[in-house]
C-alpha cells in the first residue's frame, strides 16, 4: 500500500509517527512544508522537516515539542554574546549540527530534496521525507507596521501582531520537488495531517501543481482537523485562520479545503467527538472520530481512522 501525507510541524510529526505504527508494511511518503524555512547566520533551517525527522528517529524532545532531546545551547549563547543571529531564536547544539550539515551540502550543490534524503539515511525512519519544493518560498507575514519573516512573527512576537495576510515570495515560479507529484498520483491514499491549515498545509497546496494533483489523484483523500471544539490543538492557527477569513472551527476548516465531489480536495474530513453536533457538519463526508494524540496509541488509532476513510472502508 502506498500512502502520501501532506504535513508540517509537531502535529504532522505525531500523526506520521502514528501512521507508521498503524501501517508498518505501507510505503509512506511525507511531503513536508518548507514555508517555515529560513536563513539564520548563514545557515539554512528547515524546522518542519527536522521536527518530523527527529520524531520518526525517536530523538525529539517530547516535553518541549520541538528540537532534540538532551539538547544544550552553548553555541547559541556564544552567538548572542557576539550579537549574532536572533536572540529570541535559540538553536540547540545538536540541532545546529543538522543545520550545518544541511547548509554544507546545499553549498556543494545538492538540492533540498537530496539533502532530506541524505539526512534520512542516519536513522531507520520507515518513511520517505520530501520537501514540498526545492525552491525557497519562505512565508512572510504582513502586519500593520510592515512585513516580517514568518519565524519572527511566530517565535518572537508569538503571533500577537495581527496578521493582515500571508505570502510566499517566489511561489508562482516554484515547482514541486522531484517525487512529490508522483507520490500523490500513484498513492492508494492521500492524507492531510492535522497541521496548521494556513501556514503548514497551505504552502504545500500553494506550490503550483500540488493541489491539482490531490484533486486528480486516483487515491482516496482524507484530512484531520487541527481544531477541536473551536480551539486549536497547538500553536496559533486561529489567528492565521482569521487573517484569511475562515472561522476557527473544524467544520469551517473542512469547508476551506473542500469536498472533492464539489471541486475541493477531500473525500473525508475527520472532526472531533466534541464537534459531533456542530452547526454545518456534513455527515456525508465529515466523520466524527477521537482526534487527541496525547499518547502514541491514540495517534496510531487516529492515523488508522484517517487511512481507512481514505480507502473507503
Amino acid at each position: 500500500m502506498r500512502i502520501t501525507v501532506l504535513a508540517g510541524g509537531v502535529g504532522g510529526a505525531k500523526f506520521v509517527r502514528g501512521l507508521r505504527a498503524a501501517a508498518p508494511d505501507a510505503d509512506i511518503t511525507v511531503v513536508v512544508n518548507t514555508g517555515d524555512d529560513l536563513w539564520l547566520s548563514g545557515v539554512r533551517l528547515q524546522p518542519d522537516l527536522d521536527s518530523i525527522l527527529y520524531a520518526l528517529a525517536g530523538v525529539n524532545d517530547e516535553e518541549r515539542g520541538w528540537g532534540r532531546v538532551g539538547e544544550s545551547e552553548r553555541v547559541s549563547a556564544e552567538m548572542q554574546a557576539w550579537g549574532a543571529g536572533w536572540p529570541w531564536f535559540t538553536l540547540g547544539d545538536l540541532d545546529l549540527g543538522t543545520h550545518l550539515a544541511r547548509t554544507g551540502w546545499l553549498r556543494e550543490g545538492l538540492t533540498p530534496a537530496e539533502v532530506a534524503e541524505r539526512l534520512s539515511r542516519r536513522w531507520p525512519l520507515g518513511v520517505r521525507l520530501i520537501p514540498m519544493t526545492n525552491d525557497e518560498v519562505d512565508t512572510h507575514v504582513e502586519v500593520e507596521t510592515g512585513t516580517l519573516h514568518f519565524q519572527e512573527w511566530w517565535t518572537r512576537h508569538r503571533a500577537r501582531l495581527r496578521p493582515l495576510g500571508f505570502s510566499n515570495p517566489g511561489m508562482d515560479q516554484a515547482g514541486p520537488a522531484p517525487g512529490v507529484l508522483e507520490s500523490i498520483g500513484e498513492a492508494d491514499a492521500v492524507l492531510l495531517a492535522p497541521s496548521n491549515p494556513v501556514v503548514s498545509v497551505g504552502p504545500i497546496l500553494a506550490v503550483p501543481g500540488i493541489a491539482d494533483a490531490v484533486r486528480g489523484t486516483r487515491a482516496g483523500t482524507a484530512g484531520v482537523s487541527p481544531i477541536i471544539a473551536g480551539s486549536v490543538v497547538r500553536g496559533m492557527a486561529d489567528v492565521c485562520l482569521e487573517a484569511i477569513g475562515v472561522d476557527s472551527t473544524a467544520v469551517a476548516v473542512g469547508r476551506h479545503f473542500g469536498r472533492r465531489a464539489d471541486g475541493g480536495l477531500l473525500d473525508a474530513w475527520l472532526v472531533g467527538e466534541e464537534d459531533r453536533d456542530a452547526p454545518g457538519t456534513a455527515p456525508e463526508w465529515m466523520h466524527v472520530r477521537p482526534l487527541w494524540m496525547s499518547e502514541p496509541g491514540l495517534a496510531s488509532a487516529l492515523a488508522l481512522d484517517a487511512l481507512e476513510l481514505a480507502l473507503g472502508r
